[in-house]
Formats: structure tokens, sequence, C-alpha cells
């Protein structure tokens, strides 16, 4: 039977908008009807394929259930009025085949894989991609009133069979006090003159696209000749988009800097209020000189913290450029969870080798690393805990089993609301579906 966490995830991500080859071919019927919301075989089976292509459990009963609660709460959203803007839906879905053109290496590969148009593919995705927002606002308000108490976590951990309490990998706190490379303005010059070659070479007729793939430093548009996909004003760095929604088509906009280093930028399409753009990125280069003047800089603020002059949280407080961690003392907040801990995998390469290395309490030697934005950035550490690997507990993993058991109980509810719609609601089940063993009773009505 599918657990409280697993049930909730697979209600959340099963919309049938995951596209498989044309080449697979499925014979379909209806196999369910909830309200006035079908299910095709179709369905069930395109979402087989794609667990099985990730090596997941696969088993058609979980997923037919999953999608009939999934067509139970889209049922309800539509007589309760509910809506879903336009432009979230077009957003998400740029995103999607943004995802998808990552993955497959090109738009082009991804139009071979799937013998479809990019169009094609966009509009195969869009309705059900507006079904699963539309079923995820509505379970929004189903589970929205949820909270917990600390007793209410102590009780969930302590029923818990030993089986079922999760395993915890080894994670690690620490500080961080950054410095930028103090960038000489022969350094930036000489880079905006091999931008503005660049940009010259286009205006003479030279293809944006193949500048961008032989000399852009964002590898991953450069892939794809600088081309980054429809994006709204607010998915762009906010200088970025003030130049390249005053583009006219196809015009090549002159130096542009952002927070990820200084770009040209070409437009070349429009939909509503999103643009899609070329670009060719260049980042800064530090001289030794200038590497040389970050390290000493961090090996002063260094020693100051041994001959204690000041704490670690208060240099990072004063002398850190990260603006993300300084106000709070250096302390790094981990984008995954939310928490202060990270996996060894969720590390920068570079954080991962020193840290390794450093006690608790320890104190690194400043080192050359990469910022979110991988740009080059001089910092030095302090490794505040390490945990090894471990079945979680109280103590280390309170925030993991918190969230454990706000997802239990959402699951409560959502399986109470689900019990009670099914006596209200028209249901149709394919008698090749009735032999399943469902984790509500309801769905086939004696």
């Amino acid at each position: 039977m599918i657990s409280s966490t697993k049930y909730i995830a697979m209600i959340l991500f099963l919309a049938p908008i995951q596209l498989i080859s044309q080449e697979k071919v499925i014979v379909d019927k209806i196999v369910a009807v909830v309200g006035g919301n079908e299910i095709l075989q179709s369905d069930i089976e395109n979402q087989y394929l794609m667990l099985q292509a990730q090596k997941q459990n696969a088993d058609r009963c979980e997923i037919f259930e999953s999608f009939l609660v999934q067509k139970l709460v889209v049922n309800q959203a539509k007589i309760d009025s509910i809506e879903i803007n336009d432009a979230n839906v077009e957003s998400q879905l740029d995103n999607r085949i943004k995802y998808f053109i990552d993955q497959a290496g090109s738009k082009e590969k991804l139009e071979e894989y799937y013998k479809r148009s990019i169009f094609q593919i966009r509009e195969d995705m869009r309705e059900p991609l507006r079904e699963q927002m539309l079923m995820q606002k509505m379970q929004g308000e189903i589970t929205g009133n949820v909270k917990i108490t600390p007793t209410d976590v102590k009780n969930f951990y302590e029923n818990l069979p030993q089986d079922s309490i999760p395993l915890v990998n080894s994670q690690v706190e620490y500080l961080q006090i950054v410095k930028y490379p103090p960038y000489s303005e022969q350094s930036i010059y000489q880079l905006k003159q091999d931008l503005l070659g660049l940009r010259k070479r286009i205006l003479d007729g030279e293809k944006f696209s193949t500048m961008a793939y032989l000399y852009s430093e964002d590898a991953t548009s450069a892939r794809n000749g600088g081309e980054i996909g429809l994006m709204s004003k607010g998915e762009l760095d906010p200088d970025y988009a003030r130049v390249a929604f005053g583009l006219k088509m196809n015009a090549v906009s002159n130096i542009v800097e952002t927070q990820f280093g200084y770009h040209i930028i070409q437009l070349i399409g429009k939909s509503d209020d999103r643009i899609n753009t070329r670009h060719i990125l260049k980042k800064p280069k530090a001289t030794d000189k200038e590497i040389k003047m970050a390290l000493s800089s961090l090996d002063s603020i260094v020693t100051y913290i041994k001959a204690d002059s000041f704490t670690f949280e208060k240099a990072a407080l004063f002398f850190s450029e990260d603006k993300n961690s300084r106000l709070s003392g250096g302390k790094i907040v981990n984008p995954v969870n939310g928490s202060t801990k990270f996996e060894n995998e969720q590390l920068q390469q570079e954080d991962y080798y020193i840290l390794k290395k450093l006690k608790v309490n320890e104190i690194s030697e400043p080192f050359m690393s990469k910022d979110e934005n991988k740009k080059d950035i001089f910092k030095v550490i302090k490794l505040i805990s390490r945990t090894e690997p471990h079945k979680a507990n109280l103590k280390d993993d309170y925030q993991l089993l918190q969230d454990l058991t706000i997802e239990a109980q959402k699951q409560k509810v959502l399986q109470d609301w689900v019990s009670e719609k099914q006596k209200v609601t028209y249901m149709r089940i394919d008698d090749s579906y009735k032999s399943c063993k469902f984790k509500s009773d309801g769905w086939i009505t004696k």
C-alpha cells in the first residue's frame, strides 16, 4: 500500500504531463469517471512507463488511485469555482519546456525524440498542467489549516515503527565570511572590449547563436545558442529584464551588467508578457594580484578572530560581502530544505573538500569557491556541527520529523475529505481495476 508521504507526493505529481515518446503506442479507453472528469488508460500507462524509466516502483493500482484522488479534488475545485491565472500556467509551462530541453540537450533533440514540434508539445502539456495546478490549489484549501505542536511531533516519532524511522545522511552546519575579488579597471575594460568585439561580429553578419555557443560563459544556454526561453520580467535579473524588454525584435543590446556578470542580449521572441532572448555572458577573471589581495584580507580577519578580537559571527556581519549570510553571522540556509544543515551532495564541491578536513569549531584557511551565480569568490568557513549517518531522532533531526508530522496530518485530513466526497460524487470505475486493493474503500460502491 502507499505510505502517507508517498501518497501525498503522488497526488501532487500525477498530472499526466510527462511526455512519452510517440513510438510508445498505447491502446486507449476510459477506465474511470469521477464527477465530470475522465481517466484514460493512457494516463495510467504513461505514468507507469515514466516511473519505470526512473527506476522507481511502479504499481498500476497505486497510480490509478492517485488519479482518482486527483480527479476528485479537481472536480471539487470546479464546483467551488477555484481558478488558475493564465499567466501562472504559461510561466510554469515555460519552466517545464526549458527543463525538458535541458534534459534532451537541445530543442531540436526534444522535437526529434517526441516526433512533435515545440509548439505541439506545449499544447499537449498546457491543459494537464493547468489541472495539476488547480489540484494543488484545491488541496491547499483542504489541508491549509493543519497545525501541529511539539507534542504532536514527539508522539508521531514515538509511534513510528523502527523500520519506518528515516535514515539521515551525514550533515554539516557551517558559517562563512565571503570576499569577492577586487577586479581591476583593466580586467573589466578588457572583458567589455571582448564583448564589444563579439557584438560587432554579430552586427556584421555572424550568427548570435554561433557566437554564444563558442564564447558564452553560461554553459546551460550556450548549448542552445544562448537561448534561455520565454521568461517574464519577474523571472529575469532586473537589470537584464530592463534592457531586454526594451529591445526591438532581433536587435542586439549594448553591454548589460547583472549579478551574473556582463552580457549582450538579443530579443528573438515575444508572447504576451514574456520574451525569449539569447545572450552571451562574460565573467571577470581575477588576476594573481587580485587573488592575493582577497586572500590576504581574509587571512587578516582570521588572525583577528583567533586572537579573540571578535567572534566569527561578528566578523561575518562586519566584513562578509555575502548579503544572504552576513546578517545572520555567516550562517548559511540550505535552499533545498530551508534548514541550516547540508548533506555532502548539497555542498559546493570546493566547500565540501574543505569541510571534510575540519573539526567542529575549527576555522579554515582562506580558499576560492563559487557563489550561487557561479561567480568566483573567496571565503573562510567555520564548521559548527557534523552528524554521522543515523536514524532520525528528535534531538538532531527535529525539522525533518516536524515536516513528516505535518505531512502525516495533511494525509489524514485529505483522506477524511476523500471519504466524505466519495459519498456524494458520481463515480464509475472500469471492471479491470475493481480487483485493486485501494487505500480508500469508497471508490467501488457495493
